[in-house]
């Protein structure tokens, strides 16, 4: 074999094998990329962080304001008299966010998504969290993309603690969702229909004019997000909230080993404008399973849950 073959041949193999390098390095810098957005700042100088399981956006130490005023809760009465089924709304439906209040919040992180059926599919395969009942007629719900429902307050409790986190507390929860403004959606202070998924206080609650006449995966509505960057906070699954719900805030709070009802706060799919504002509330049964009721979880930045 002559020398200039044999340096043919060497280079015909060589050319895979620089192929391969610079493929590799592609998708090495493609994943560094990645993770150096993963921890890149978002509006307000909040970071995202990886978390196991799911990505939690660090909200930090503020001010949030809890509540509504007596003009907003009139106003959300107005908003609630444009529904088909107006005659059911009052001043006394929203009444419930009366006593409106300032806190400061320490920092703390809480999921930039709703968790997903995939997410608390391997908490139950490992034997750590209890099976959902999709299979009593919800079977078209339990895809992996979806947020997950038909879940208790006690069940979401314990994936958080899986996660080695927790339920976030409503006061989080209005602080993530209204950010340092106290903007009345998470988008903003005007409602905007094709900002998530939402319903209508009808008959038939459903409403596909925003695309999804069900649940919508957890990384739908982009155009929703809050000003730290969080996804669906309104619409989608309403979401368990770690507290005890309390019709006024100024309410002593309650014994807490009754089945009080829990908060779930957010608003979902078959929820109508005035249930999808950051102040809505309300509280249910800590037994409830809904197919429009899930959770996301938060953990606090100094005790690291």
């Amino acid at each position: 074999m002559t020398a200039a073959v044999l340096r043919s041949r060497q280079a015909a193999v060589g050319r895979p094998v620089a192929l391969l390098c610079l493929l590799f390095g592609a998708e090495q810098a493609l994943a560094e990329g990645a993770a150096a957005r993963s921890a890149s700042a978002l509006p307000d100088g909040v970071l995202t962080l990886p978390a196991p399981g799911s990505e939690m956006v660090r909200i930090p130490r503020g001010p949030v304001v809890l509540g509504s005023t007596a003009d907003e809760v009139l106003a959300a009465a107005a908003s609630c008299a444009s529904e088909p089924l107006a005659h059911r709304c009052s001043e006394q439906t929203f009444a419930n966010e009366l006593g409106r209040h300032s806190r400061v919040l320490p920092e703390f992180f809480i999921d930039r998504i709703e968790v997903s059926v995939a997410e608390y599919s391997r908490c139950v395969s490992l034997g750590r969290c209890a099976e959902p009942p999709y299979a009593e007629g919800s079977e078209r719900l339990r895809r992996t993309e979806l947020p997950v429902v038909l879940v208790t307050w006690e069940e979401a409790r314990a994936y958080c603690r899986f996660r080695n986190a927790r339920l976030p507390s409503e006061a989080e929860f209005e602080r993530a969702a209204r950010g340092n403004a106290g903007e009345i959606f998470p988008w903003g202070n005007l409602y905007h229909a094709r900002a998530a998924n939402h319903g209508r206080l009808a008959v038939m609650p459903n409403d596909e004019s925003d695309g999804y006449a069900e649940l919508a995966p957890v990384w739908a509505f982009a155009a929703g997000k809050s000003r730290h960057g969080v996804l669906n906070l309104a619409g989608n699954a309403a979401e368990w909230q770690d507290d005890i719900y309390r019709e006024r805030y100024t309410d002593p709070e309650p014994d807490p080993n009754q089945t009080a009802r829990r908060v779930v706060r957010g608003g979902s799919f078959l929820s109508a404008a005035a249930w999808l504002r950051g102040a809505a509330r309300v509280g249910l049964p800590p037994s409830a399973r809904r197919t429009d009721l899930g959770f996301r979880c938060a953990r606090s930045a100094e005790s690291g849950r």
